[in-house]
């Protein structure tokens, strides 16, 4: 199974260098001054000309790259797909199991390691779309790329063999925003509590006879 095509859909604060590949400058810092700027204080909180005097360009230029705020948002949320999701998330991940099942358990390893830095700022999918609502544009973008996400894991579940992946990415990914949610709470461990459920739903999702111990 492949994930969700990116047309379905309308880590880290700052925006690394290796990510600023842009065809325009201007665009680059543009980007990474949204970047900084919503994962930490959200939409409505983040003004046009707050944007234009952290990117150093003039109004002109940012408008032209992005003729409204909504526009912005929208890059900053594929942006934040590609870097957080793609990059950070299922990338180490997967490079940290050697089977599919140790590499879905792997996400809450980068996801124990990702709460203990000093720049953790939760899922800017799930704040974007709390703050904004599921029926703005910004809503239903953020819910396309909480889809997306899901697709990443039926594919990993598909990829280890278990049943109902579908139901089993949903289940999985309650586990993946709840500790989230703890994790902003104050709550290190959250990582450690999901990934014991998350060893548990994996046995509930094996074949019936791999699921029976000898």
């Amino acid at each position: 199974m492949s994930t969700p095509d990116a047309s379905e859909a309308p880590g880290p604060a700052s925006l690394p260098a290796a990510h600023t590949t842009t065809r325009d400058d201007a665009v680059d810092r543009i980007l990474d001054a949204a970047y900084e700027l919503f994962s930490r204080r959200g939409i409505r909180a983040v003004g046009v000309d707050q944007l234009i005097e952290r990117s150093g360009v003039s109004k002109a230029t940012f408008q032209r790259h992005f003729p409204s705020k909504d526009d912005l948002v929208l890059a900053f949320l594929a942006l934040r797909d590609q870097m957080w999701t793609v990059d950070m998330i299922i990338s180490d991940a997967r490079s940290r199991g050697n089977t599919a099942e140790e590499q879905l358990l792997a996400i809450f390893d980068v996801f124990g390691d990702w709460f203990q830095r000093e720049d953790f700022e939760a899922c800017s999918f799930i704040n974007v779309l709390l703050e904004m609502g599921r029926e703005h544009p910004l809503g239903k973008a953020s819910i396309g790329y909480l889809a997306r996400i899901r697709g990443h894991i039926q594919e990993l579940a598909e990829e280890a063999g278990l049943e109902r992946t579908e139901e089993f990415a949903r289940s999985w990914h309650i586990l993946m925003k709840g500790s989230i949610i703890s994790a902003t709470e104050g709550d290190l461990l959250a990582s450690k509590r999901a990934q014991q459920m998350a060893a548990w739903l994996i046995e509930q999702h094996k074949g019936q006879n791999r699921a029976v111990t000898a």
